[in-house]
């Protein structure tokens, strides 16, 4: 049997091996500013500290005109590649459908997504992904980020461990459609992109 050469059959078994049950319905709190929490309680000196160590000072003075998250960068974390396995989400998103990650069978990795919180609290971030093959989704993967305030710095978002499928049927290209949400289903970022699972990293 050829590499890829993988009935749809195959595939909805996998499917199926992957099929995780739905996330209860959560209802989200009220959105507030930051200058809206600045002023609650401002006669609590403890409380105010927290919110201080917490929110800093004041309301920064952001650009209006940059989106309040901004996704920055998605990398694969894997000790044994030879390679960083980066993708830069701040340029030509359409380029990616074009190449490809290519990983190891077998071996353990983390996603990491680096974003960045500009103006408002942004509560309730999720990261979804769906797996395709062949054009038949065989799975999907939501991994609740947090919630988190503005700062100048970037925040770092790293996945639980992964393993890479193996196995001759295993091996293949791989269509993953990432996005970046959160409890108001604000699409922050969406982006599609490429993996290829190999024998070795240098097949």
């Amino acid at each position: 049997m050829a590499e890829d050469d993988v009935t749809p059959e195959q595939l909805a078994a996998i499917a199926a091996e992957n099929e995780e049950p739905e996330i209860v319905n959560y209802k989200a709190p009220a959105q507030k500013t930051v200058q809206e929490i600045h002023e609650m309680d401002k006669d609590d000196e403890s409380l105010r500290k927290y919110k201080e160590a917490l929110l800093g000072t004041g309301v920064a003075e952001a650009d209006p005109s940059v989106p309040n998250v901004q996704v920055t960068q998605m990398a694969l974390m894997c000790e044994s590649a030879p390679d960083p396995l980066v993708l830069d989400l701040q340029g030509d998103l359409e380029s990616f459908k074009n190449e490809a990650f290519v990983l190891k069978e077998g071996v353990e990795y983390k996603i990491k997504i680096s974003f960045k919180v500009n103006r408002e609290i942004v509560s309730g971030l999720k990261y979804v992904q769906q797996t395709s093959r062949k054009g038949m989704k065989i799975d999907k993967s939501d991994y609740m980020v947090g919630s988190y305030g503005p700062r100048p710095a970037a925040y770092d978002f790293v996945t639980t461990v992964e393993e890479a499928p193996k196995g001759l049927l295993a091996r293949g290209n791989y269509v993953i459609k990432s996005k970046f949400t959160d409890d108001d289903k604000h699409d922050h970022l969406s982006w599609e992109w490429n993996l290829n699972i190999k024998k070795d990293w240098k097949d």
